[in-house]
């Protein structure tokens, strides 16, 4: 166990499982500071340097879950230890997935906070020690977007001039591009942090249930609603609501969000009263809504009053100088998650990554990674990647290629990316499907 004296924030609305933990800590010599309240944490967090967060999920008002992403936004390097009396497997999954390093479920030992403080302060990739500032020293961060590229300082560039206010944002481009992680950064660098952040994939939730789930519904609006309850927009009220694959909404939902955008209120479905908001929108699509409006899928009052600000994602095709970057945050991710250790890739694999076209994104990129961290030992070389990478590189002398070759290849490595989805491949080619089946005979 590390007895340096590290600084630990207790983050509990039960005073006594806060007074109990602290004296635990204090008795391994460790700093302690305790919060009753997410609001409260986060002003200690601004004041004081913290080595490790540890925080219970139930919380009033903002939960522990908020805190947690929080901290992935401010604080990427504060490990987080979760504490709970509630336990659950989708909340452990949730947890982890957001960056917590260890899940405690109350009552615990001792010897339990023991073990995971041990996990914490002696497993060097998840401290903020010199080490790992050093493998991380060239990522150029904001927020959760990583890159160096004039495409995405033009995107941050935006995100800066709509952070500090509510203007209606719409966020437009190819499916794993990160519109979420541009969505959060609005909200996360600017000063509606503290507010919640409420996501929403409108393709995920089928559609005659996602009115009721943005807008909530009463006791008795319709057959099953046992008891009322509120929805996603009242849940982000004075934060931000993000709604992913606006093109999925129905006509009914749209015009629904018509009317919040027009007056600032919210009707529950059963209920004849309305309830005033304070909510900022943005919404998100990889679909072209132009074209749905031409088919009458998509109101075009709706369109206008969504697009106030818009950012269009650049495809990573186009980010190639930020590949190196999003590798190195990819790397240490799993790195750390699977290998506990910081796991590194060769200039010759490094180098396929920067030729690919990658039409599945940023996405694609974190997958292929996750992937050959899992495959590897503790190097990722030419081997340990995919083979539709690999089409004819040679790094050992210069091979030139026909037209027709270039185009075939091209071709095959796009049929693999989309798993011999023809229509996904030929709109990534710019093709039609009849051209594309005409080239694969």
């Amino acid at each position: 166990m590390s007895l340096l004296n590290e600084n630990i924030l207790i983050v509990d609305d039960d005073i006594n499982i806060l007074e109990l933990i602290q004296r635990h800590l204090q008795s391994l010599n460790y700093h302690t500071f305790k919060a009753i309240s997410v609001k409260e944490a986060i002003q200690i967090l601004k004041d004081t340097k913290i080595d490790l967060l540890i925080t219970d999920l139930k919380m009033p008002d903002v939960d522990g879950f908020q805190l947690i992403n929080y901290t992935a936004e401010h604080y990427p390097n504060l490990p987080k230890l979760v504490v709970t009396g509630y336990p659950s497997l989708n909340d452990a999954v949730d947890v982890m997935k957001s960056g917590a390093i260890d899940y405690l479920v109350k009552p615990f030992t001792k010897e339990e906070l023991k073990k995971a403080l041990f996990k914490v302060f002696n497993n060097k990739p998840f401290t903020a020690n010199q080490k790992n500032k050093t493998a991380l020293k060239t990522t150029k961060q904001y927020g959760e977007l990583v890159g160096e590229s004039d495409a995405l300082k033009s995107v941050i560039e935006i995100i800066e001039r709509v952070k500090n206010n509510k203007a209606t944002v719409f966020i437009e481009g190819e499916s794993g591009t990160g519109k979420e992680l541009i969505a959060r950064a609005i909200h996360y660098q600017g000063k509606f942090a503290r507010e919640p952040f409420i996501a929403v994939n409108c393709a995920a939730i089928p559609e005659n249930l996602l009115e009721s789930e943005l807008f909530g519904y009463t006791k008795g609006a319709f057959t099953g609603a046992d008891n009322s309850r509120i929805g996603f927009f009242q849940a982000a009220n004075k934060g931000t609501i993000f709604l992913d694959e606006i093109g999925n909404a129905s006509l009914a939902v749209q015009t629904r969000l018509l009317r919040v955008l027009q007056e600032k209120e919210i009707t529950k479905i059963g209920s004849q009263k309305s309830e005033k908001l304070d909510v900022r929108i943005i919404t998100a699509t990889n679909s072209n809504l132009e074209d749905l409006i031409q088919k009458k899928t998509f109101r075009e009052d709706l369109y206008y009053r969504l697009t106030v600000v818009q950012i269009k994602v650049p495809p990573l095709r186009n980010r190639i100088s930020d590949i190196p970057l999003l590798v190195e945050k990819f790397l240490f991710k799993y790195g750390v998650e699977y290998k506990d250790t910081f796991v590194k890739i060769t200039p010759e694999a490094l180098k396929i990554l920067q030729r690919y076209n990658w039409p599945g994104n940023i996405r694609e990129l974190e997958n292929i990674i996750q992937q050959t961290v899992i495959m590897s030992d503790n190097l990722i070389d030419v081997t340990h990647l995919p083979e539709h990478l690999k089409y004819k590189i040679n790094f050992k002398k210069t091979e030139f290629l026909t037209l027709k070759e270039v185009e075939k290849e091209y071709i095959l490595t796009v049929l693999s990316a989309t798993n011999n989805n023809k229509s996904k491949a030929a709109a990534i080619l710019q093709i039609d499907r009849k051209t594309l089946l005409q080239k694969i005979k």
